[in-house]
């Protein structure tokens, strides 16, 4: 029933990001001379860099669901033993990556707001803030849910298909933030 009303709650998320991705493709196609000269400011290596950190972690957040199934909520072997790693284990990486991806955007926000670009500059840095805003909220949402699910394997006194199904769909919810992401750098960096 909670991985129902997971992918449900996922597709009203779905209808919200598209109507960002409208006001974003209405705004361009209205101001296209500004857009060009908006978007050579944008720092393409970096935002590289941060999208693959984003999509690697939904890789490791894979690999914590993997660990919940089996109901191994920590590791049972050394620290660099990354195939006995558990769901906590995983998640904490996964934990860390996230992290850098939003700190990753407040120094391209940072960058651009020193360059004249923000939410108040134009319908470029309004359209650029709003949508990378929330989907940085999002992200820190996640961020806060792994918090939650790691510190729920510690309270359990007997790790088992509740927690593990939390973690799976707390993973749903991650892959969907690192799918919509996806993109989004596709439209904002990649079809300038």
């Amino acid at each position: 029933m909670v991985s129902v009303g997971t992918v449900v709650w996922l597709s009203s998320e779905l209808m919200f990001f598209a109507g960002l991705f409208a006001m974003y493709f209405t705004l361009r196609s209205t101001s296209g001379l500004m857009w060009a000269e908006e978007t050579a400011k944008l720092n393409f290596p970096f935002a590289l860099i941060n999208t693959i950190v984003l999509v690697a972690s939904s890789f490791t957040c894979q690999m914590g669901v993997f660990a919940a199934e089996r109901l191994q909520p920590r590791r049972s072997g050394g620290p660099l033993s990354f195939t006995r790693w558990g769901m906590n284990e995983w998640f904490t990486l996964t934990f860390i990556m996230g992290a850098f991806f939003v700190a990753g955007q407040a120094a391209e926000y940072a960058m651009l707001v020193s360059e004249h670009v923000s939410l108040s500059s134009n319908a470029y840095g309004s359209a650029f803030y709003i949508t990378t805003g929330f989907h940085g909220l999002h992200v820190i949402g996640g961020l806060v849910a792994f918090l939650l699910i790691m510190g729920r394997s510690f309270a359990a006194k007997k790790f088992g298909h509740f927690e593990a199904t939390s973690a799976i769909v707390t993973s749903y919810y991650w892959h969907f933030v690192d799918v919509v992401w996806i993109g989004l750098f596709l439209v904002i960096y990649v079809l300038k």
